[in-house]
């Protein structure tokens, strides 16, 4: 079903002229800005000739990490109708940071208050992975020479989506995918990186009843790609972040 929606996805993309909600986006990044104790606020631009946007991210920098070319930084993207220093993506930010990781949250593309998942897809996948693309390249200029993406629901969708069309030019070293809700699609079997899939106990009834289903296509994936299910987490994560940030953190260091 997920590869149907892909194929759907390479009809729409091409002429897709939409855009997410800059306005609530902008309210967002205030918001965010206003009370932000752990990073720094960032607008990144995107390269080329886009059309979209500079969009908004938040930048929490690690002596390790710059030392370290081998240390990877991550880029962290959110679920649906939020920003980055929410729920689950804010908390893991801070708690990867702490373990000695560069992160760059970054603002996904967004529809208004009312919007419903046929406003999210495709509508806003292309301009989604244009970001993911500008958020590497923007770690890449300040020196990082290993990037990885960790994603949560819909952040998650829209970056199987995107490395399905980047295939092997992607610039992501490991992808860490968190509360996919469905499987994967077909292609996620020839990506050029690991991926961890990672979802709790009792998360979104979707994200655990297909959770076999995206074990089976690992099994076919990149050598390294693995499954881990965190005991006790529910839909919010609620008080497991830290075993999140772990099952990452361990995942990352063995990466080549």
């Amino acid at each position: 079903m997920r590869t149907i929606a892909c194929l759907a996805f390479c009809a729409f993309a091409a002429c897709s002229t939409l855009a997410s909600d800059y306005a609530r986006e902008a309210r967002f990044a205030q918001e965010v800005q206003a009370q932000l104790v752990v990073g720094d606020a960032v607008q990144i631009a995107h390269t080329g000739q886009s059309s979209y946007r500079p969009f908004f991210a938040i930048l929490s920098e690690t002596a390790q990490t710059k030392a370290n070319t081998q240390h990877p930084a991550i880029v962290l993207a959110h679920g649906v109708g939020t920003h980055p220093d929410d729920g689950l993506t804010g908390e893991l930010r801070k708690l990867l940071h702490d373990l000695g990781y560069t992160t760059l949250a970054i603002q996904m593309p967004i529809g208004s208050k009312e919007a419903a998942i046929d406003d999210y897809f495709p509508k806003l996948f292309p301009e989604a992975g244009a970001r993911l693309n500008a958020a590497a390249q923007f770690l890449s200029s300040r020196g990082y020479a290993k990037t990885v993406l960790v994603s949560h629901t819909m952040g998650s969708w829209m970056a199987n989506v995107h490395f399905d069309q980047a295939n092997t030019s992607t610039p992501y070293k490991a992808w860490i995918c968190i509360s996919l809700t469905g499987g994967y699609s077909f292609a996620t079997r020839n990506y050029p990186f690991p991926v961890l899939d990672l979802y709790g106990e009792n998360d979104i009834k979707v994200t655990v009843s297909s959770a076999w289903r995206r074990a089976g296509l690992l099994k076919l994936a990149a050598s390294g790609s693995q499954q881990v299910m965190i005991a006790g987490a529910d839909e919010q994560w609620r008080g497991k972040q830290a075993a999140a940030a772990q099952a990452i953190d361990q995942f990352l260091k063995k990466l080549p």
